[in-house]
């Protein structure tokens, strides 16, 4: 049987004009052996639907991809995604500048842990060569893959080892949609850099499209779209059963070193609070974020019954008031509810709600609404949140 796939797989890559391309680290490729300028070589496309921070243009033999703001205040970059073993585009237009990378890529740098559930769901964690930090990963394939010393790690908080990263030439790396003086070293050496800036849109589902970047990078674009259609289909259906209900009105955040930060209305934490049936105090305030005191949010938000929060350390009430005494003149800890995201730690302490709560929104959503309008999911197992106990 073995054998019968393996000269079929020959065959096949006789007649489409392709070879194999083996390498000892990173994916195995395929790529065009007699290009032929009237083929598509991009059967499998996929649209943009939410997200507003890229774009793809496809080409027959390549994709443009653009990400309209790769790091806060920074301009549009392009990529020339280039089916390998075919022509490059010419450089001019909307093109200049733009760096050229062929796909499928076989290695690809990680800068945020919130980009590894994109590896797994599309079965491409074979081409993670590299990670920025290592120590707070949850995901137990990846964690593997780490201590098998098939990922490197590259970083050491926002400082990057180019060094590290030029001796192992990933074919891309992938940024955490910050900018870094390292970046401008690893292009002009022939690493192509390419943004990821999804923490910049305002919606879940936008952020969660962002998977799709991978998918054309890797030439898993069908696989990307039937994940993120899954992701939406469910996502939407339970915000608009959650929507159709009275608004559970909700504390969000918590208090760090002197500020509160809420969610503004245009931020993807309130989008998603109000798609669960829940609202707060501070949903029609302008941005993303509004920065209080513990005063300023005592004096709004201080009788509300339920808190949603995400800290590492709180497992109990005790916890929460053990970490400020203040906490107790907040009705959800003295006879409400609390609600922290830390159900889903790593072994090291890393939180997979940060890590793949971006890219699993109908999750986080399903765990929102059981919170808020419990009689809507009576049987809901939790994933992130979980209720301190007394």
């Amino acid at each position: 049987m073995r054998a019968l796939i393996a000269a079929l797989g020959a065959t096949l890559l006789v007649l489409t004009g392709c070879t194999a391309v083996v390498d000892d680290a990173g994916r195995d490729r395929t790529c065009v052996t007699d290009y032929d300028a009237a083929t598509d070589y991009f059967p499998d496309k996929v649209a943009v639907e939410y997200a507003k921070n890229f774009r793809l243009d496809y080409q027959r033999n390549h994709i443009v991809l653009t990400v309209e703001q790769p790091f806060p205040g920074g301009s549009p970059q392009s990529f020339a995604l280039v089916r390998c073993g075919t022509p490059a585009p010419e450089l001019t237009g909307t093109l200049s500048g733009a760096q050229v990378i062929d796909v499928p890529v076989r290695t690809v740098y990680s800068g945020s842990t919130t980009q590894l559930p994109w590896f797994t769901e599309l079965g491409v964690l074979d081409s993670l060569t590299g990670a920025a930090s290592t120590s707070m990963i949850t995901n137990a394939a990846v964690r593997e893959r780490v201590a098998a010393g098939k990922v490197a790690e590259y970083a050491t908080g926002a400082t990057i080892d180019a060094e590290r990263v030029l001796g192992a030439k990933p074919d891309v790396l992938l940024t955490d949609g910050t900018e870094n003086n390292a970046y401008a070293t690893l292009r002009r050496s022939g690493i192509a850099v390419v943004p990821v800036a999804d923490w910049l849109e305002s919606d879940p589902l936008a952020i969660a499209e962002w998977i799709k970047v991978l998918g054309v990078l890797t030439d898993t674009s069908a696989k990307a779209q039937e994940v993120f259609d899954g992701i939406a289909s469910r996502y939407t259906e339970l915000a608009a059963k959650a929507r159709g209900l009275p608004p559970v009105q909700i504390l969000y955040g918590a208090d760090f070193q002197g500020t509160w930060s809420v969610p503004g209305r245009d931020s993807p934490s309130g989008r998603l609070i109000t798609d669960a049936g829940g609202t707060w105090p501070w949903h029609d305030s302008p941005g993303v974020s509004v920065q209080q005191n513990f005063e300023q949010v005592l004096s709004r938000a201080g009788e509300l019954p339920i808190w949603l929060v995400a800290d590492n350390q709180w497992k109990t009430i005790a916890d929460v008031t053990g970490a400020d005494p203040r906490y107790r003149s907040l009705a959800a800890v003295s006879t409400g509810q609390v609600w922290n995201a830390n159900r889903s730690m790593g072994p090291d302490g890393g939180n997979d709600f940060y890590e793949s709560g971006s890219a699993r929104p109908d999750l986080v959503l399903a765990d929102t609404v059981a919170i808020l309008h419990p009689e809507l999911l009576p049987d809901h197992e939790f994933v992130y949140y979980r209720e301190l106990t007394r």
